[in-house]
């Protein structure tokens, strides 16, 4: 119970503003791939100031900059903004989409180009001895709904050898969460 020094109208204003004030921050972390888009063109700094500090940054070979910002292990996100060689933003979007997923080239990428596109994974890593692969996971949404684990198979050489999504049956559905 407020003391009644405090009047009723003031602590109801300041709850008012604390709701307000904190909507406007959370706009970014709520609808972060809208937030980017809209701010394409920006530079780095804008970018740092809206999204905070990315969890891995990458020099990509054509001299652009990739920013990533892993929600895992326990989202299901992955967001990476593109930056031109002037520190401008060209792009903006979640990662483990299977539209995403589906552009890995089997037998083309290595490690490196995996992590430049997902980050390093933040599930544990496994080797598979009898098939003599390393398995890298990240946690998705399947069809944008159901929870799944995707994940890809590294030969000895660290060549990305096969791709995988496989929905996780005890994980339940994104629309339960909303």
């Amino acid at each position: 119970m407020p003391p009644r020094s405090m009047p009723i109208r003031f602590i109801g204003k300041m709850c008012l503003a604390a709701v307000v004030l904190g909507s406007l921050g959370a706009c970014a972390s709520l609808q972060p791939v809208q937030t980017g888009r809209q701010m394409i063109g920006s530079p780095e700094s804008d970018v740092r100031n809206t999204f905070g500090p990315p969890t891995e940054t990458f020099r990509l070979a054509d001299g652009t900059t990739r920013w990533l910002w892993s929600r895992q292990p326990f989202g299901h996100e992955v967001y990476a903004a593109d930056f031109d060689a002037g520190g401008k933003l060209t792009g903006y979007r979640q990662m483990l989409t299977e539209p995403e997923i589906y552009r890995a080239q089997v037998g083309i990428w290595t490690k490196q180009d995996v992590q430049e596109r997902f980050g390093l994974p933040r599930e544990p890593v496994q080797y598979y001895p009898l098939m003599k692969r390393e398995a890298w996971s990240w946690r998705m949404y399947k069809d944008g709904l159901q929870t799944a684990h995707f994940s890809c198979y590294f030969d000895d050489a660290g060549v990305l050898r096969q791709t995988m999504i496989i929905v996780d049956p005890l994980g339940g559905d994104a629309r339960r969460a909303r």
